[in-house]
């Protein structure tokens, strides 16, 4: 497609949008079709408006809900006074939404991010308010690449016209990230390009009399000591904001600090006339342990506190899609000030990800769609093992990295058929942190394409008996029938779409060490879509955007939580190829990302009841430092080998389950003899009812289910976490006397009399003794919903269905009506595994919300760590890392 095409098409969509905008209830496809071509006419335009109804479409069912705030509520703050203020001019965020508009954003997502960004800008302090001093701390948490910095943006254009007049952004620590924030900033803030070899105007700036900022940083460089040497200015020599794009960088942070207070305080060392406002984008990356000078934590953090203490009036507001960040957490790593200094005391704000968002809960949580789009990757070890090293030779790449290529080269066919041959398509490979490594990976996928290109060349036009006889033809065919028959187009179509992949197609490694770019703006501004095959690792993992995403190839061993979510670059956005994307990763890795997907559901959920029960951000706080996961990333920074940690834990809201179960045959005779002597007793001589799925005793005495797991034989690695459930139902006791026994036994009783039916589950994590249950999870979702009563699950399905954003009911929903334990005991039988005899005892217990003091005390080693998350990556041989 020619870009005059591109861009026509471009025009025809928005005006398509625009008009759908104003109709007063939501139209049909046929509607959408009709209007298409009423407005192509108008145009003139004779070609193929199937991706322009596609984006009409997306833009119709798209819904963003409003999010939810915790905020101190001893505080003496009026979030309403964005609203009483009439003396503002909304130039900057108004040119914002508009150049929104004209990027093909909804109108409703537009307005919905003008009112979320309203309602952040009312938490943080007016900039002309009263008094000489004050200091506001927030943080926003998102989702990984669902538009965190479309939302700072919108915050900053509001800000500036409210009056904020020096504003920094603190984009990560990799060089390309700080770039493409740069441009992004560039784009929709500035108003004019920062490249100093083509200073126009763009995006806002192409508005008549656009209020352009003034910025000390561009697309090459950052900021330091040459710059702040070459100015000579200060802040008050500019009657627009300023704003900086900056790394997180201690050299970065101390040229800024330097610069500041040198040129800019007061005699009393204080900066008492700019009101200040500091985004710390990927706020959870200082958690980072890493022993690099520049990018050591402490050192960041004490510096970001310190540019902030020379502001007599200043807002720090952290973003983050991992909560479990050290502005929560790390409590011995720092002082008590500076926890106090960077905790989000004042707010804390949960946003709505898009109902078109593509992320967690689609890709890991929901059986159906995770079945769909998530592969599993057993055949790397032997190749590409986890433990290599940097100068460890690669004979080969594994056979399931070249199926994903076959899968990648077939998805762009079809995107092509699709009328998207002008949108950028991506695959992401990412299975070593070194660099000759990533580069070798690279010359083997080179060879590949190469001899996939020629073969597609040489048979695309061939009858099907002559093609079929091709190797790299049975491949593509295979991925083909395997992955994308549904797709709605045949093999013969398929086989003529492959030949057109190859026209724009190029590999790259991208890591600090690189001077390759991934420039998709290039290719747009040619009207191409580039389809690019990215190999690398960190640097190429956090932050990054990675245009149109498809297929996924990650093998890595970090269960860290915030880097293990920032490489999930596969979130996002997928309009008109979700259906096409791929995610291949080790068996592992999808445990764990299902399991982190869980525990930030979860924190989302207390976000909104703590909210509900008046509380502030300072509980919330309290509670992510007893968070049973915090405990994986803040340990390793405590303890050395040998030593025993003692940690705080709180399970409210949480279901714990024994996702490591034993296989001796002995060991589940035991248990089940266990369970049939209870179920007979009735639990202490409770009468059982009926539920769709087993039977339920309703009300048992506390101490029962306490006996009954006592007596449980659980495997030796679990076994820390059953006295952990034990202790902690002891310290709810008081509060909670009774529970409830839910026997999950699906198709209703069996010819046996007090035996439980089979749940069938695939067997992927085996060693010796121990079977690791897929996903961490014992019980299937929804069957939480089991133990409330019809009227309560009516209950959880209306709170789920009433907010801002709908959504399907989930565990979590259902855990939120509940008021007492819920002890679920299941029969596991494993499918076609000839080492393992089943059936398999297991149990989960769901402990209700709300108790957000009620503690236990967990002693760790080093050894029961690594057991939970692995041996973690060392960020010091990350060679990705920036310095």
């Amino acid at each position: 497609m020619s870009l005059a095409l591109f861009t026509e098409e471009r025009n025809i969509t928005n005006a398509l949008i625009s008009g759908l905008a104003n109709m007063a209830e939501t139209p049909t496809r046929e509607q959408v079709e009709e209007k298409a071509r009423q407005i192509a006419a108008i145009f003139g335009y004779a070609g193929d408006l199937r991706n322009v109804v596609t984006e009409a479409m997306i833009s119709v069912e798209t819904r963003m809900g409003a999010g939810v705030s915790l905020v101190d509520v001893t505080a003496r703050h009026d979030d309403q006074w964005v609203h009483k203020r009439k003396d503002i001019t909304w130039s900057y965020a108004e040119s914002y939404g508009n150049f929104l508009l004209t990027e093909g954003w909804p109108p409703p997502m537009v307005q919905s991010l003008s009112d979320v960004t309203s309602r952040i800008l009312g938490h943080l302090q007016d900039p002309l308010s009263e008094g000489t001093t004050w200091s506001r701390r927030g943080l926003v948490i998102g989702h990984v690449q669902s538009g965190k910095t479309a939302n700072y943006t919108g915050v900053i254009a509001r800000a500036a016209d409210a009056g904020y007049k020096f504003i920094i952004v603190i984009a990560g620590i990799h060089n390309n990230l700080r770039k493409q924030t740069q441009q992004r900033i560039d784009e929709a803030f500035i108003g004019r390009s920062s490249d100093p070899a083509d200073r126009r105007k763009i995006g806002v700036g192409l508005a008549p009399d656009y209020p352009h900022p003034a910025t000390l940083t561009n697309i090459n460089e950052d900021f330091n000591k040459n710059t702040a040497a070459k100015s000579g200015w200060k802040l008050n020599d500019f009657s627009k904001p300023i704003i900086l794009v900056i790394k997180k960088n201690v050299r970065t942070l101390d040229a800024l600090h330097s610069w500041l207070k040198e040129l800019n305080a007061d005699g009393n060392g204080r900066i008492s006339d700019v009101p200040m406002l500091l985004i710390d984008d990927e706020a959870d990356n200082a958690s980072i342990n890493t022993n690099k000078e520049d990018l050591d934590p402490t050192r960041t953090n004490a510096m970001i506190r310190r540019i902030l203490g020379l502001f007599a009036k200043s807002c720090y507001v952290g973003y983050t899609a991992t909560p479990f960040a050290n502005i929560f957490i790390n409590p011995d790593a720092y002082g008590e000030d500076v926890r106090e200094e960077l905790f989000p005391r004042d707010f804390i704000y949960c946003l709505d990800a898009p109902t078109t968002y593509f992320g967690a809960e689609k890709v890991f949580l929901n059986e159906e769609t995770s079945r769909t789009i998530v592969r599993s990757i057993d055949d790397c070890e032997d190749l590409i093992p986890y433990a290599h090293k940097r100068d460890d030779l690669i004979h080969e790449l594994p056979p399931s990295l070249y199926r994903a290529l076959d899968e990648f080269v077939v998805a762009r066919a079809i995107r092509n058929l699709r009328g998207q041959s002008y949108k950028h398509c991506s695959m992401m490979i990412n299975v070593s942190r070194f660099v000759p490594v990533q580069q070798s990976v690279r010359n083997f996928l080179s060879l590949r394409v190469e001899r996939i290109r020629d073969a597609v060349r040489a048979n695309y036009a061939m009858n099907e008996a002559v093609s079929s006889r091709n190797t790299y033809m049975q491949g593509l065919k295979k991925a083909f029938e395997e992955e994308y028959a549904d797709a709605g187009f045949n093999w013969a179509e398929m086989k003529v779409a492959l030949d057109a992949v190859f026209d724009h197609l190029r590999l790259y490694v991208i890591n600090s060490m690189s001077d390759e770019v991934l420039d998709y703006s290039r290719y747009e501004k040619e009207g191409v879509g580039l389809t690019a095959i990215a190999v690398g690792g960190l640097s190429l993992s956090r932050g990054l955007t990675i245009e149109g995403l498809t297929v996924s190839y990650m093998y890595r061993n970090t269960k860290m939580y915030d880097t293990l979510m920032q490489m999930g670059r596969w979130f996002g956005y997928r309009p008109g190829f979700e259906d096409l994307c791929r995610v291949h990763l080790s068996r592992d890795s999808i445990n764990w990302y299902s399991h982190i997907a869980g525990a930030a559901d979860e924190l989302t959920q207390q976000v909104k009841r703590m909210r509900r029960d008046g509380l502030s951000p300072r509980q919330f706080g309290l509670y992510v430092m007893s968070h049973p996961d915090s405990l994986l990333i803040t340990a390793t920074n405590k303890m050395r080998t040998g030593e025993k940690v003692t940690f705080r834990q709180n399970f409210s809201g949480r279901m714990l389950e024994s996702y490591i179960v034993s296989t001796d045959p002995g060991v589940n005779g035991d248990n089940f003899e266990l369970i049939e002597n209870f179920w007979r007793d009735g639990f202490g001589g409770i009468a059982p009812d009926d539920t769709s799925k087993g039977i339920i005793f309703r009300d048992v005495p506390v101490e029962q289910i306490e006996n009954f797991l006592t007596a449980f034989q659980t495997h030796s690695q679990f076994a820390d976490r059953k006295a952990d459930i034990i202790a902690y139902l002891r310290m709810l006791a008081e509060q909670h006397p009774v529970g409830d026994v839910l026997l999950v036994s699906p198709g209703g009783s069996n010819s046996e009399p007090w035996k439980l039916n089979v749940q069938y589950r695939a067997v992927a994590d085996l060693q010796d003794s121990a079977w690791r249950l897929n996903k961490d999870r014992v019980a299937s979702r929804g069957d939480e919903k089991l133990g409330l009563s019809p009227e309560q699950q009516a209950v959880a399905e209306a709170l789920a269905a009433s907010a801002e954003s709908p959504v399907t009911a989930s565990d979590t929903h259902y855990r939120e009506i509940r008021n007492k334990p819920l002890l679920m005991v299941h029969s596991l039988e494993p499918r076609a595994n000839p080492r393992i005899k089943g059936p398999i005892a297991a149990f989960g217990v769901s402990f209700p919300p709300g108790h957000y003091e009620t503690e236990i005390e967990v002693v760790a080693n080093r050894v029961w760590l690594e057991r939970m998350q692995g041996t973690p990556d060392d960020p010091d041989t990350e060679e990705d890392y920036d310095a």
